[in-house]
């Protein structure tokens, strides 16, 4: 069973990168290599409790799967080699295949470019009792199409709904579904990885260098760091504009991987800990037509 010390640990770490109320956030304030009170020494400790953690996200999603009234929706997003991939793939490693749902938004297709923006992930919004993540999501209408306004002329919309104030009404719209969807039992949680401008050239030089990673690396991801700081600002306003109580940001450092993923692991073990998740309980009724399965079936014996 997950421990009441775990919890509280989970909700400790997490609750120092929550955001819930953007008004006063600023990136600047965030430092991409802080790893809170952790030491980097402290890195065997750390997989450790990772470990731990891993073992809690299995007991509780096989409880939210059992019983079938909520659902989790995991976003993240991340400039390219902040480590979204990693943390998604080792946070996540003990989770029954069955009780999670991951969707990777690359580019919209030209059937996403008839839709509305949102169509393409609303389809893919996960259903009770499984996790649902989004490596990339809606946000990059308020990112990379903020970045790259030629996005946003492909998108065929009405001359007269892309005013001066089309990215205000996307922050307003966003944070309407996802307020509609909390409503509706659907858990959101949202990430941001952290990572630093050096750090980030430090992993493209890595995927370089080494045989073995040269698949991850594009020309793409290379032209994406000349607009740094127009993402960093957009990354902002986005975080400012759409962080609420119901479905918080988490601004990860995202400089030390092991640290990232323990962050991670302990928002969502926190957001799972705080729906009272328990296996459905059985009536009477059912009790004793348990039993009589059980009997007959020592009578076949």
């Amino acid at each position: 069973m997950k421990s009441k010390d775990l919890i509280e640990r989970a909700h400790k770490l997490a609750d120092r990168f929550r955001v819930t109320d953007g008004k006063k956030f600023r990136l600047k304030d965030i430092d991409p290599g802080d790893t809170a009170w952790l030491k980097d020494e402290q890195k065997p400790q750390a997989k450790e409790a990772l470990q731990e953690g891993v073992s809690a996200l299995a007991e509780l999603q096989e409880m939210l799967y059992a019983q079938d009234r909520w659902s989790v929706l995991l976003i993240f997003q991340a400039m390219d080699a902040a480590g979204k991939d990693g943390a998604i793939k080792h946070v996540m490693s003990g989770i029954n295949p069955q009780g999670c749902q991951i969707y990777s938004f690359k580019a919209p297709t030209s059937e996403d470019l008839d839709h509305d923006y949102m169509w393409r992930c609303m389809k893919c919004l996960p259903e009770r009792g499984r996790i649902g993540i989004f490596n990339r999501s809606y946000y990059e209408e308020t990112l990379a199409v903020r970045v790259h306004p030629e996005h946003l002329a492909n998108q065929k919309l009405p001359p007269q709904v892309v005013s001066k104030h089309i990215w205000d009404d996307r922050f307003e719209d966003i944070s309407n579904i996802e307020k509609y969807l909390t409503r509706n039992g659907v858990i959101v949680r949202k990430f941001f990885l952290h990572v630093s401008k050096d750090e980030q050239l430090n992993r493209f030089l890595s995927r370089l260098d080494e045989p073995a990673k040269n698949w991850k690396f594009s020309n793409a991801d290379a032209h994406e760091r000349e607009f740094w700081d127009d993402y960093m600002h957009a990354y902002e306003a986005t975080i400012r504009h759409t962080a609420t109580k119901e479905a918080p940001w988490y601004v990860v450092p995202a400089d030390n991987k092991w640290f990232t993923r323990i962050v991670v692991a302990a928002a969502v073990i926190d957001a799972l800990s705080s729906l009272n998740l328990h296996f459905p309980k059985v009536d009477e009724t059912k009790r004793e037509e348990l039993a009589q399965v059980r009997d007959a079936l020592l009578g076949t014996k």
